[in-house]
């Protein structure tokens, strides 16, 4: 059995929404500011229509974060080096690293608004579980790293969203600044 295609107008509505969320997260001051009234009256749907399709206001923010993390997630279970599966342990964890902060700091908004949901923990986030188990996988794979498990915790913890937006907006560390403090610090664990 096939799966069931998605009506045309079922699609613009969902790109319209997608769409209008990215632009109010964008435009907040902080990510608690917009609420879905917010999001239905700005891609001119019925709030039923938003609830119908991502359940709650967490639930959008994460269909729009996995939209613009789609193609890093291919890159790191199926590209080259250095995200890719096949690249030794040693330097594929530097690079999910920077790649990971790049993401955010292309997203901060959304990073933050979807890492601040569920009580203020990013632990609860979907993601966090997928990047830690990668990074903790990738950690095994180093001669004499420390510890896996909470090595993977310290390196994720130094790219919370909360932390990158401090960092990037509220102190203004350069983006070229920050990569080169995050190369350094993961340099540090990992010896």
């Amino acid at each position: 059995m096939s799966p069931r295609r998605e009506r045309a107008d079922a699609q613009r509505n969902r790109e319209a929404v997608l769409a209008a969320a990215d632009r109010l997260f964008a435009a907040s001051a902080s990510p608690g500011g917009v609420s879905m009234d917010d999001v239905a009256t700005a891609a001119g749907v019925g709030k039923g229509t938003l609830f119908r399709r991502f359940g709650d206001r967490e639930g959008l923010i994460q269909a729009l974060m996995e939209k613009r993390i789609a193609p890093l997630r291919e890159a790191v279970a199926e590209g080259p080096a250095p995200l890719g599966p096949d690249t030794p342990a040693r330097e594929r964890v530097p690079a999910l690293m920077a790649a990971l902060l790049r993401f955010k700091l292309d997203n901060r908004h959304l990073a933050l608004a979807l890492e601040t949901g569920g009580g203020n923990s990013p632990y609860r986030a979907g993601h966090y579980t997928w990047w830690h188990t990668l990074l903790r996988d990738a950690v095994r794979g180093i001669p004499g790293a420390p510890d896996a498990d909470f090595t993977a915790h310290a390196l994720l913890a130094a790219v919370r969203a909360d932390l990158v937006e401090h960092l990037a907006g509220g102190e203004g560390v350069p983006p070229e600044r920050l990569e080169e403090r995050l190369e350094a610090y993961v340099a540090k664990v990992l010896a």
